[in-house]
């Protein structure tokens, strides 16, 4: 791999980051700029923990929540919704009661 040399500013506490990983870690300075990128790339669109549990939070509190519709009127429209698209899509607009 071709080594290409850029430059970046950073904030003191993140160069003496570096520079403690580096020391550590018996790895060039870039080396470890490099794996840093290379972790955090891997990374992008997964959720983080935080993220995770604000989401099952949410799932909870709305399987918590009573029906806003008889299941008989959910597993009507599921059908309906299902034959439309096994025949092209649906012809009118569905109007469901809330």
């Amino acid at each position: 791999m071709a080594a290409v040399k850029v430059t970046f500013t950073l904030d003191a506490e993140t160069v003496n980051r570096v520079q403690r990983a580096s020391e550590r870690l018996c790895l060039p300075k870039s080396q470890i700029i490099r794996e840093a990128v290379q972790e955090y790339y891997q990374r992008i669109g997964r959720l983080s923990e935080t993220e995770r549990a604000r989401m099952l939070r949410a799932i909870d509190e709305m399987m918590a929540r009573p029906p806003s519709r008889p299941a008989r009127e959910v597993d009507q429209e599921l059908r309906s919704i299902r034959q439309a698209r096994r025949s092209g899509g649906r012809k009118s607009r569905v109007e469901r009661s809330l």
